[in-house]
């Protein structure tokens, strides 16, 4: 199996320098994270974006929406910023002949208290087991993205 990972930006590759410096959007860290793990597929990364998601534009997400299209591969993970990823996963759900999960962190992945492991993990799970569609993969779930919403208040996404 190969997967096809188009990083976009968001907190999950945001990177800090001290307490007193803006931060930047870096490169994506989904590839630090998998280096790591005992994977058994291929994939491949692909920088479209380094943007937190709510400098997004809507040709951002016809752009994100166009390599997803083109994409020869039929398993697509991206990382995405979590205030946004709804929104963009709306935009790709005309996309049906393939599994496309959008996963994120509610803290970079370079914190060690991140979820970006877990959520990347979740994700996988979801491309090896879902059929055709567009899912989000957050807190250990997959969403439909018209029936989830970011709940800030607890920190978590949660349905409608």
């Amino acid at each position: 199996m190969h997967i096809q990972i188009f990083s976009i930006g968001g907190t999950i590759d945001k990177v800090y320098f001290d307490k007193l410096s803006k931060y930047e959007v870096g490169f994506p860290s989904i590839k630090e994270i998998l280096v790591t793990m005992p994977i058994s597929f291929t994939y491949t990364v692909k920088s479209l974006l380094r943007k937190d998601s709510l400098d997004l534009t809507d040709a951002d997400r016809k752009q994100i929406h166009r390599h997803v299209l083109q994409c020869k591969e039929s398993k697509i993970l991206i990382t995405h910023g979590t205030d946004t990823m709804i929104e963009t996963a709306q935009a790709l759900y005309d996309i049906t002949d393939k599994k496309i999960v959008l996963t994120g962190a509610l803290e970079p992945a370079g914190f060690k208290s991140s979820d970006a492991v877990f959520n990347i993990g979740t994700a996988l799970g979801i491309l090896n087991t879902a059929p055709n569609g567009v899912y989000i993969a957050m807190n250990g779930r997959a969403f439909d993205p018209f029936k989830c919403r970011k709940n800030r208040k607890i920190g978590k996404f949660t349905d409608k």
